[in-house]
């Protein structure tokens, strides 16, 4: 009689848990109708409860994820997602199919902008060149008063300025034909920052830290150093009222990492992940096209650039540039 009672008693008390096993084991077979009616104490009533909020929220997830799935042309129109596996490996398909989007759309306009500077530069250049000659004759000249002179000097200034951002466009249109070899990061450091020092000296309270390594890599001499130029003079122009660039260069199992951080204005994440896009800059006279140009010339030396950066405190651009083969420890 005694044991009777108990067998019913544990039957009362297991149910809730035998039907919450069984409710599990349909929804690991993509069942998202199942659904666990509320019974038993309050605690129990309360994980079922939860449960069927559970097996609401994948219900809606599973949906969205294959009507995404199916926008994108990873799956079959009549597929439907069931399994966790499934999901699992459709989200690493779309996240795969928006990279390669996004690396699509980037291509597009860097061509749109390279064919722009292609049919543009040149013609604008020469017309240029014929009213810089112009304007340094005028300025040479004695008569003219300080007033005329301050003008022409603005001129010259603001054409030597229209100067930089064509040469840009022309290099977005015809990049350093100069094919990759090897070259010793060391030396090529430490000749930038001799160059960018004197450049900085125009800004007060701008010291220099540097800790570079040997190291040997494979890239184009000639744009990796405008590379370097570029990022070094925004580092000097993000601190007006001084501060520290600390240039380090050290080799990974794959590449050799030029990191320069600054101790300047920052960026916000917003900001430092529209860097690189065309017409973009945080500069009041800037175009964003230096940038661009940095960032196109590491990709074709198979390289990327990386940006840490905090408003207020400081940015980090690290330029990776694969090894020398013969150095490379892969």
């Amino acid at each position: 009689m005694i044991f009777l009672y108990l067998r019913r008693w544990l039957n009362k008390v297991l149910r809730p848990i035998n039907q919450l096993m069984i409710s599990l084991n349909e929804l690991s077979f993509g069942n998202f109708e199942v659904k666990m009616e509320l019974s038993g104490n309050k605690e129990l009533q309360s994980l079922m409860r939860n449960f069927n909020e559970v097996v609401d929220n994948l219900a809606s997830l599973f949906y969205r994820l294959t009507n995404t799935a199916k926008e994108l042309g990873t799956i079959s129109k009549d597929f439907q997602l069931t399994t966790m596996e499934e999901a699992l490996k459709q989200m690493d398909n779309i996240v795969e199919s928006m990279k390669m989007n996004r690396e699509l759309q980037k291509a597009e306009k860097m061509n749109a902008v390279g064919q722009l500077a292609a049919s543009v530069a040149h013609e604008i250049r020469n017309p240029m060149t014929v009213v810089k000659g112009f304007l340094q004759i005028f300025h040479a000249k004695e008569h003219m008063s300080e007033e005329e002179r301050t003008y022409i000097k603005l001129m010259i200034e603001e054409m030597n300025r229209a100067e930089t951002i064509i040469n840009d466009y022309l290099s977005l249109a015809k990049p350093d034909v100069e094919q990759s070899k090897k070259i010793d990061g060391a030396d090529l450091a430490n000749k930038v920052i001799d160059l960018m020092h004197s450049y900085a000296m125009l800004s007060k309270g701008i010291h220099f830290k540097k800790n570079i390594q040997q190291v040997y890599i494979e890239a184009n001499n000639n744009e990796l150093k405008q590379v370097l130029i570029n990022i070094l003079k925004n580092a000097i122009e993000a601190m007006k009222n001084g501060g520290t660039i600390t240039i380090n260069l050290y080799s990974t199992m794959n590449d050799g990492v030029f990191e320069i951080e600054d101790t300047g204005i920052g960026m916000t994440d917003e900001e430092v992940n529209r860097l690189g896009t065309a017409f973009y800059s945080l500069k009041e006279k800037g175009t964003g096209m230096g940038l661009m140009v940095c960032y196109q010339m590491v990709e074709q030396m198979k390289g990327r650039i990386e940006v840490q950066s905090e408003k207020g405190r400081g940015t980090i651009f690290k330029i990776y540039i694969p090894l020398s083969k013969k150095d490379s420890h892969s």
